[in-house]
C-alpha cells in the first residue's frame, strides 16, 4: 500500500508516525548547526514548508524531561539524512527546552481578538512544559513560578504576556540548567493582518515588546528560529537586535530546505505512478528561485500529485489561491496608476520587470513607492527572480511571474476588481448607443474603459469576454446571456429584454493580432453572426427586434461594427 500524501500535515511527529510520504528536509538541521546563528529569520512565501520545518526542529532538539519520550522523538529521524551525518550533529538531539509558538492564528478582525489568540498560543506552550516546571518548582523564585502559572492558566495581564517568552526561558534554565530554543512561526502574520485591518501600530508595539524581551538580551537563549514571508524593518520590530541573521529567498544558504526541488517532485510523482504528468506540474507550480535553487511550491505539488493519484487525467488547479492572502495583489491592482498598470500587463504577458531590492521594509512603506510594492510581491511569492545583477552599489532583480498558478491568481483578482468597479459605474450612454445602432460611440466608450483597466492578453478572449459581459450585465432593462462556456455554435453574448416585444442584441467578439486588422476583424465578427445564423435562437424564443454587433479588440483599442440589416430571416 502506498503512503498517504501529507495534504495539510504540518506536525513532524504526525508525518512520521502515521506513514505519510515525507520529502526529507532534515539537512536543514545540519546547516543550522554549522552556521551557528543566534537568531535566524527565514523568509519564504506562505505554504512553503516553514511550519513543518519548525516542527521538525522541535522534535530534534527538545528535551521533554521524559527519557521515554525523548527516545520516541529520536526514533522519528531514523532513516533520514541527518542521522547519516554523524555524532557531531546527532548529539544535539533531545538536549534543550523548546518553545514552539505559531502566530498564524492572529489573523483576526481586531487587535483584541488577535492578541487573545497569541496569548492563547503562548499559554498552550507554557502548559505543555508545566510538568517540568512543577518538578523543579523548588528551584524557582516564587514570583517566577506564580507568573508562569498565571500565563499557563490564561490569567496574565498584557504586560506579563509581553515578557512571557523571556520568563519561559529563564524558568527552563533554572529548572533544567539548559538554555531554550525559541521557534516562532509566521511571525509577520499579525503584522500583515493588522495593516489591512487598521490596527498596525498597536500590533507592532506589542510584537516588538514580545520579541525584544526574549531575543535581544536573553542569557538563557540557545538559539532562535523565526519564519515569515517578509523582512520587516529592524526599526519596526527588531530594534537593536544586532545578531539577527536574515535568510531570504535571495540567499544561497538554506536554499533547498523550503519548497521542493525538481528531483524531489519527480521522485514523488514516480512513487505514485504519475510521473508522465511532470511537464504539467512544472508549468503550473515550478519557477521559484531561492538563491540559485529552482523550487516548486510544495503545497500545490502535493495537492496536484494527490489529484493525479486519484485520476491520472486530473487538471491542474490554483491550489495556492485559497491558502495565501491575496490582499497585497488586490490592493496593488486597485491603486495602480498608468505606469503600474503597464508593468502588471507586461508581467502577465510573460515579460520581466527590473526592481531594486530593498533589504528591510514595513507594511506602512508598501505604497510609498513602486519599488516597495514590487519587493512585497517578490518576497511573498507573487514574483520570482529571472536573474540578479549589481548596479550602483545596489542588488537588482529581473523579476517575473513564477508560473501559471500564480498568473491565474493575478488574473482572477484583477477580474474581481474589474467587476466591482463596473458595478459602481453608470453605463447608460453605452446602452443608449447600442439601442441606437451607434457603433462608433460604443467603441469609444469601451476603449475608454480599457484605458483604466489592467488587461491580460495570453488569455485575451476570456478577458475581453468577461470585460464586455460584465459591463452589459449592469443594465436594469436587459438580461445578458454569456455563451462562451457552452460553445456549440452560439454567439458570444446575447442581450435581451425580459419582454419578447422588446429589444434584443447579439454580440460576437474577436481578438485581433494587430492594430491594423482591428476594423477587418470587427467586420468578420459581424459577418459570422449572419453566416452561422446566431439569431435563430432568439427568433425561436419569439424576439422580433434583433440587432447585431461585431466587436474586435486589440490591447487597449476596440472597434465595433453594427449590422446594416437587422438579424431577421
Amino acid at each position: 500500500m502506498k503512503k498517504a500524501l501529507p495534504v495539510g500535515i504540518e506536525n513532524f511527529e504526525d508525518m512520521r508516525t502515521n506513514g505519510y510520504y515525507y520529502v526529507d528536509k532534515t539537512l536543514f538541521i545540519k546547516e543550522l548547526l554549522e552556521l551557528k546563528g543566534k537568531v535566524n529569520l527565514f523568509t519564504r512565501p506562505r505554504r512553503f514548508g516553514k511550519t513543518l520545518n519548525l516542527s521538525m526542529l522541535r522534535y530534534f532538539f527538545e528535551d521533554t524531561g521524559d527519557a521515554g519520550k525523548n527516545a520516541q522523538n529520536k526514533s522519528l529521524f531514523q532513516g533520514l539524512k541527518i542521522m547519516e551525518e554523524g555524532e557531531s550533529y546527532t548529539r544535539f538531539m533531545g538536549q534543550f527546552p523548546v518553545m514552539n509558538l505559531t502566530l498564524k492564528s492572529a489573523k483576526q478582525e481586531d487587535f483584541e481578538t488577535a492578541y487573545y489568540m497569541i496569548q492563547k498560543g503562548i499559554a498552550v506552550e507554557f502548559e505543555r512544559h508545566r510538568g517540568v516546571v512543577e518538578q523543579g518548582k523548588a528551584k524557582l523564585a516564587m514570583k517566577d513560578y506564580e507568573g508562569y502559572l498565571s500565563i499557563a492558566e490564561e490569567r496574565a495581564e498584557e504586560k506579563e504576556i509581553r515578557n512571557s517568552l523571556l520568563l519561559f526561558s529563564r524558568c527552563m534554565y533554572q529548572v533544567t540548567g539548559k538554555n531554550t530554543v525559541i521557534l516562532l512561526d509566521e511571525y509577520d502574520v499579525p503584522l500583515e493582518n493588522a495593516y489591512f485591518r487598521g490596527f498596525y501600530d498597536k500590533m507592532v508595539d506589542f510584537i516588538r515588546s514580545l520579541f525584544e524581551s526574549v531575543l535581544k538580551t536573553n542569557d538563557y537563549l540557545q538559539f532562535a528560529v523565526l519564519t515569515g514571508c517578509l523582512r520587516i524593518s529592524r526599526e519596526s520590530i527588531f530594534t537593536g537586535l544586532n545578531h539577527l541573521k536574515i535568510v531570504s529567498v535571495l540567499d544561497k544558504k538554506y536554499s533547498e530546505h523550503f519548497g521542493f526541488t525538481g528531483p524531489e517532485v519527480l521522485q514523488m510523482m514516480e512513487y505514485y505512478g504519475v510521473g508522465s504528468r511532470f511537464s504539467t506540474m512544472k508549468e503550473w507550480y515550478d519557477g521559484y528561485v531561492f538563491g540559485d535553487t529552482e523550487v516548486y511550491n510544495p503545497w500545490s505539488a502535493i495537492n496536484f500529485t494527490s489529484d493525479l493519484w486519484a485520476d491520472g487525467n486530473a487538471f491542474p488547479r490554483p491550489y495556492w489561491v485559497n491558502t495565501s492572502s491575496n490582499d497585497i495583489i488586490r490592493e496593488m491592482a486597485a491603486r495602480a496608476g498608468r505606469e503600474a498598470m503597464g508593468q502588471i500587463e507586461r508581467l502577465l504577458d510573460g515579460g520581466t520587470l527590473d526592481i531594486q531590492v530593498h533589504g528591510e521594509i514595513t507594511y506602512g512603506d508598501m505604497h510609498s513607492n513602486g519599488e516597495n510594492l514590487w519587493n512585497f510581491l517578490y518576497f511573498t511569492g507573487y514574483l520570482t527572480k529571472e536573474s540578479e545583477y549589481f548596479k550602483e552599489s545596489t542588488v537588482c532583480l529581473r523579476a517575473r511571474i513564477p508560473n501559471i498558478e500564480v498568473k491565474t491568481i493575478y488574473q482572477s483578482t484583477i477580474m474581481g476588481l474589474l467587476k466591482d468597479r463596473i458595478k459602481k459605474e453608470n453605463f447608460h450612454s453605452l446602452y443608449r448607443a447600442m439601442e441606437e445602432g451607434d457603433a462608433v460611440r460604443m467603441g469609444e466608450i469601451l476603449t475608454g474603459q480599457l484605458f483604466h483597466t489592467i488587461s491580460f492578453y495570453d488569455s485575451a478572449e476570456n478577458f475581453y469576454h468577461g470585460f464586455l459581459a460584465g459591463i452589459l450585465s449592469q443594465s436594469e432593462n436587459y438580461t445578458v446571456k454569456s455563451n462562451r462556456e457552452s460553445g456549440n455554435g452560439r454567439s458570444d453574448i446575447m442581450v435581451k429584454s425580459p419582454s419578447l416585444r422588446g429589444r434584443s442584441f447579439i454580440l460576437e467578439l474577436k481578438v485581433s493580432g494587430s492594430i491594423d486588422s482591428l476594423e477587418e476583424d470587427a467586420e468578420k465578427a459581424l459577418q459570422q453572426i449572419y453566416d452561422k445564423k446566431y439569431m435563430e435562437e432568439l427568433q425561436a424564443e419569439g424576439y422580433k427586434k434583433i440587432d447585431c454587433y461585431g466587436v474586435a479588440f486589440y490591447r487597449k483599442d476596440c472597434e465595433v461594427r453594427f449590422g446594416n440589416r437587422q438579424c431577421v430571416p
